[in-house]
């Protein structure tokens, strides 16, 4: 993690280990130490399968490795949640610059080349690197991707030790990994420990990383620093950890080589990455859903909304649409159907099975360029205007007719007027689903809500069929959702 940027660690516990013990004002040695009859010498032990020691693999792979400083623009905050004295010997900040953060790196290219966390270098005005041999060098940006938090910075010369990413995918949970890089401005850095799992999906929030989770211990400042298998060879890019405690837990997490070289290839070649966009918003299906669509099971994504004149909009995709199958193959989840479609070229064309209406059809969509993560998540954040509320019939809520600006604030794009969410009854269905004042419920059954009234009929048409109500929900966070919502027997 950068020091200036997870929010994970708090700050740097200290522990004292005694190395020897004080009897009667004298120092005993440890037993193993000691010459008494009987006593074993103590001799390293290596675990099975490991060297006894990794020196001579660390004096290769080290000189590679590289600690990073960025001075942040002006008005920038500063996020490190742990600052040397200013004059420590491991601090080469200066203390009357502005925000700064501290990470690691690594080269790729001996012609200067360097990869780290795009968090790292977020806000940047200046970006230094110091080289294990006390050089220190202005390093330029040749590209960044949020979405996977990488980024590329180059730096002038040449002749700089490189290291490569593993091509190999036969890393096994349980193999030795070893992580260098510059916690708390520590430099060289390094540590060992083991792949503790692999395939992590919910250590940060990007749809394009299966986190490798690691116990080799890594702090605030690893951020951007290479993870090595026993070869040399870099498996992984550190850029998160675990820590309820505020310090080292054990539970560390890295970007793969194999998705961290992907997408190194082309900022190096273009300076950004492209990703095939559907211009949909998707959620996964739960049992209650895949039931209320007549599904069997609840593989697949459901289309929560369509972009107005995007590639899905263009293709004939609709809102309620559960997404099966991208070119013959199951969609897992919505977040399997987003890695698939950002794997995707622009421009190229998908085959889409999707259940709709209680039958499969096919849809063709040629895919768009999928836009920043800030764009995707940006807040207009407008003032709400208040307005006198109406009951919705059976709902456990209040709302009224939305106005342009909350749609605004929602980031509505489409052209369903909808109905804004003045007040929810405590232990109400639509509660337990999530929906909060400030949301917008932009459909029921399919069909686009323009004040209470209709939505009040379309529950009451819900009721007489015996059948829960589908609705529609725009979040003030952007995000759609359909959620199902049994409405209120009447007396």
């Amino acid at each position: 993690m950068a020091s200036s940027s997870t929010g994970y660690v708090k700050q740097l516990l200290a522990s004292g280990v005694a190395a020897m013990v004080l009897v009667g004002g004298f120092a005993a040695a440890p037993s193993f130490m000691a010459g008494s009859a009987g006593a074993q010498p103590y001799r390293s032990q290596a675990p099975a399968g490991g060297p006894v020691s990794f020196a001579d693999l660390i004096s290769e792979i080290s000189p590679a490795v590289v600690a990073i400083e960025v001075r942040q623009r002006p008005g920038a905050q500063s996020r490190s949640p742990f600052d040397l004295p200013d004059d420590s010997p491991f601090n080469f900040r200066d203390p009357n610059a502005g925000p700064t953060a501290l990470g690691s790196g690594f080269f790729v290219d001996s012609g200067g080349v360097i990869v780290t966390n795009d968090h790292v270098i977020a806000d940047a005005e200046q970006i230094v690197v110091r080289l294990q041999d006390g050089r220190e060098l202005n390093a330029r940006l040749l590209g960044s991707d949020e979405a996977t938090d990488l980024a590329v910075l180059q730096v002038e010369g040449g002749g700089y030790p490189a290291v490569r990413f593993a091509t190999s995918n036969a890393l096994r949970v349980g193999d030795w990994v070893i992580a260098v890089g510059n916690p708390f401005g520590l430099q060289g850095t390094v540590t060992a420990g083991i792949v503790s799992a692999l395939g992590r999906q919910n250590a940060g929030n990007s749809s394009y990383v299966d986190f490798m989770q690691i116990s080799a211990p890594i702090n605030s400042g690893n951020s951007g620093g290479p993870t090595f298998d026993l070869n040399g060879d870099v498996v992984g890019v550190n850029s998160a950890i675990f820590s309820p405690t505020g310090g080292n837990v054990g539970i560390g997490f890295a970007i793969p080589a194999d998705t961290a070289a992907a997408v190194v290839q082309q900022l190096r070649s273009n300076g950004r990455v492209t990703r095939g966009y559907l211009g949909v918003q998707v959620q996964g299906m739960d049992e209650e859903i895949a039931q209320g669509l007549g599904l069997r099971d609840t593989n697949g994504a459901l289309v929560a909304g369509v972009v107005d004149g995007g590639p899905g909009d263009q293709g004939g995709l609709r809102q309620g649409d559960v997404v099966l199958r991208i070119d013959g193959h199951l969609v897992e989840d919505s977040r399997d159907l987003t890695r698939r479609i950002g794997g995707y070229p622009v421009g190229r064309e998908a085959r889409l099975e999707v259940w709709r209406d209680g039958r499969r059809e096919n849809v063709t969509v040629r895919l768009g360029e999928r836009p920043s993560e800030r764009e995707l998540a940006l807040d207009a954040n407008l003032q709400l205007p208040s307005a006198p509320p109406s009951d919705a019939l059976g709902l456990g809520a209040s709302v009224r007719a939305a106005t342009q600006g909350e749609r605004e604030a929602n980031q509505i794009e489409s052209r369903d007027p909808g109905v804004f969410v003045e007040m929810v009854v405590a232990g109400s269905d639509l509660a337990a689903e999530g929906v909060e004042p400030g949301d917008i419920i932009l459909r029921a059954n399919g069909v686009p809500i323009r004040n209470a009234e209709q939505l009040g009929a379309m529950t009451e048409l819900s009721r007489a069929q015996g059948r829960p109500v589908q609705l529609l929900v725009a979040k003030r966070d952007g995000s759609l959702r359909v959620i199902f919502v049994d409405p209120v027997p009447q007396p």
